[in-house]
Order: C-alpha cells, then structure tokens, then sequence
C-alpha cells in the first residue's frame, strides 16, 4: 500500500505525518509526504520520498513577522487572486505527488484541492486535525480567526452552531469559487461547502483522548486515534546536557514557529531567576537568540523535547498541538501564551486539566510571567500533571497506521 500525506503549515503540521509515514513503513508499506520544501531534507534523510509544495514557509513567517506593518490584511481582490494561485498549486502538485497512490490522508486547515484529487482517482481521502476546535461541533466554536477590513461585522452570537456557518461560508466564499473551477475542469461536481467537503463528514482527530477530547459522542463521526509521535532517539546536545546536569531543574522558554519580540529575551530570564530558576531559550523558527548564554541561562536550537522536558521544572510555549502534548506526556507543569488559532484551545485544556496555567494572550511581561509560573509551579499542579502524564495513550501512531491500512483494504 502506498499512501500519500500531505499538509501545508510549520513543523507541528508536518512532524505527526512523519511519525504515521515511518510507521506505516514498519508495517510493511510506504507513506510519501506532500509538504512545504522547508521540510525536505530532513524528511528524505529518514526514508521518505518528498514532494514539496508552495513556498518556504519559514520565509513567509519571517517576513510577515518583521513586517512594518504586520497586521496589514490584503485587499478582496488580491484574497481572491492569492486563493486561485493557490488552489492550482495545490490541483497541480497534489495530484502529480498522488500518482499510484491507493489513499491520501490531508491535514491541514488548507487543504482545498486534496480531496477532490482522491475523488478524482477514486481513491480513498482521510481529513485529520490534530486538535478538536479545528472540527466543527455545536459544543464548541470555530478558532477565532482576524477580521478582514471591509467585512461587515455580524451580530454577535453564542450560538455554537450559527459560529460554524459563518465560518464556513466565510471559507467557501474564499476558496469555493477557485476549487468549483477546477473540479469543473476535472469533470467533477461543484461542492457548496468547501470546509466541510475538506473535512468531510468522517474526520480523524490525531489528539490524546485525555489532553484533547472529542466533546461530543464516540458516534458522531469522529475518529480519534491519540496523537501521533514522531519516535525521537536523539541524544541532547552536549552542552545542554551538562546545563541540565549542573544544577536544579530549569524552566523551558520556546515558542515554536511564532516570533516574539526580541526584547522579550530579558523577561524571559528574569522571571525564571525572580523565582530562583535557571532558564532554557529555544530560538525556534528563528536564527537569532532572544538571548545572550549568561549564568543561569542557556540558548539552544533543535533539541528533542520528550528528552528534554522530564528534565525542566515547567514548560512555557505558544500552544501549539505538538509541544502541549509532549510537555504533558513528560509531566511538566505548563504556561501557555497563545497567539493565534488552536492554541487559545490548548491553552484552556491545559488550565481545565490543572496541569498549567492559561497566560492571557499578547507579549508577557515579567510581572505577568512570574504570577502564572508562580501557579504552575505549585505542588498540586506538579502532581496533577505527573498523574495526567501516567493516564495519557501512546500508541497513537500505531493505532492510525493500523486503521489507515484497514481502510485501505476495504
């Protein structure tokens, strides 16, 4: 069986599909991956073919993070014109990354032309989020999303069920128009609902069943694997090993592929050291250190996380799926700054579970910084994470490999 896993977004996007590729691999069969080219690499040199897809997206993140005016939102026409270009790279590239494939599984909250690729071919499609609030439900809303300027504002609403329309006719009237046009050309019928034909009326929900359960019934139509690991057998760097090794437990400061001011660096260390800690910075997406390697304080680049955080005091990060779930299988304590998307998600769950604290969104500052570590580090929240981290599921990788191959063969 040969499957194709495709996805457009940051490492956290991509990461869980190379767990699915590699262990699908171990069971006898090939995953190929259709993913930004930032990721090709890497991905090639564990064994996996790789199609790349649209731009780097560290470049774009870069330059929309050093933006003079980086809330600046794009005219309707030029939404409209970046919609069709695309949706034809992704019809172009999908579609020649599928060729003898026998299923394609899509995760991403862009994935407009996948689908209709497998319909084409007459192969299976599976949709996956790796969060819940990504799927839509009546007992939850869609993840907040900015305002485009010229959009008329609607009346506001609790309405769980009403949210969802709107989102998804705000989606299909950027994306339906370019996606019909190119199913016509493929002999394909129009959709009306571009979302909900992406992800489509049985999704998986590659999330732990204790850190991000389904709200609604096991019936509903959602199938939730656990979360899907990427197997990390790398050492820690030398230096980092001898930080960690030199004194008490330090506290984690990452946030991932999300940029933070630089002059954030000095809260970030002296909150740790207003609490008696020692600080670990990871530059993320990001060359430049948000700090200086001082006493107390160590910079450090890629590290492998589930052998890193059994080994810090507490986790702070943006929220992200990735770096929620395996600060809680280390059973770190947690302090989430979300920005954008799912992360106010995980940055609830976390507060819900009593595992960590929910930061309020924006740049922290010290004061802000040393009150939640404060709360994170209390002896009950330390326990209550350690027990959540003993009742999480670990072969959610494996389950889904297993699945997908049962699907296949139907």
């Amino acid at each position: 069986m040969r499957v194709l896993l495709s996805t457009i977004g940051s490492r956290g996007d991509v990461q869980p599909l190379v767990a699915l590729g590699l262990q699908l691999k171990v069971l006898g069969h090939e995953g190929r991956v259709c993913v930004p080219p930032d990721f090709r690499e890497w991905i090639e040199d564990l064994g996996i073919a790789v199609t790349p897809i649209g731009p780097e997206v560290r470049k774009f993140a870069a330059a929309r993070a050093t933006a003079t005016h980086p809330r600046t939102f794009p005219t309707p026409e030029q939404r409209r014109q970046m919609a069709e270009a695309t949706v034809a790279a992704q019809f172009e590239t999908v579609t020649a990354a599928a060729a003898g494939c026998d299923i394609i599984v899509a995760a991403s909250a862009l994935q407009i032309a996948a689908r209709s690729v497998a319909e084409k071919i007459g192969i299976p499609y599976i949709f996956v989020a790796y969060s819940p609030t990504v799927l839509p439900s009546p007992h939850h809303p869609p993840p907040p999303l900015p305002a485009f300027p010229g959009e008329t504002p609607l009346p506001p609403t609790s309405d769980n069920r009403e949210l969802w329309s709107r989102d998804e006719a705000r989606f299909h009237s950027l994306f339906g128009a370019a996606l019909n046009v190119h199913r016509a050309a493929l002999g394909l019928a129009p959709v009306s609902n571009a979302r909900r034909y992406m992800t489509t009326e049985r999704p998986w929900l590659a999330a732990d069943p204790m850190l991000g359960a389904w709200p609604g019934p096991a019936d509903d139509g959602v199938l939730q694997t656990g979360a899907w690991f990427l197997s990390d057998q790398r050492p820690l760097p030398r230096e980092l090993d001898t930080f960690l090794a030199s004194g008490e437990p330090p506290i984690y400061f990452g946030f991932g592929s999300t940029r933070i001011p630089q002059d954030t660096g000095h809260v970030l260390v002296h909150s740790a050291r207003a609490l008696g800690r020692r600080a670990i910075v990871s530059r993320g997406w990001f060359e430049e250190s948000l700090v200086e390697d001082q006493a107390g304080c160590l910079s450090i680049g890629d590290a492998n996380l589930h052998a890193l955080f059994p080994r810090v005091a507490a986790v702070v990060h943006h929220g992200g799926a990735g770096t929620t779930t395996a600060a809680a299988l280390a059973g770190s304590p947690q302090v989430v700054i979300p920005d954008h998307y799912d992360q106010h998600y995980w940055a609830q769950r976390i507060e819900i579970l009593g595992i960590g604290v929910a930061h309020p969104p924006g740049v922290p500052t010290t004061d802000s910084l040393v009150s939640a570590l404060k709360r994170a580090l209390r002896p009950d929240i330390v326990v209550r994470a350690q027990a959540i981290a003993r009742t999480m599921s670990r072969d959610g990788t494996n389950t889904a490999a297993e699945k997908l191959i049962a699907c296949a063969l139907q």
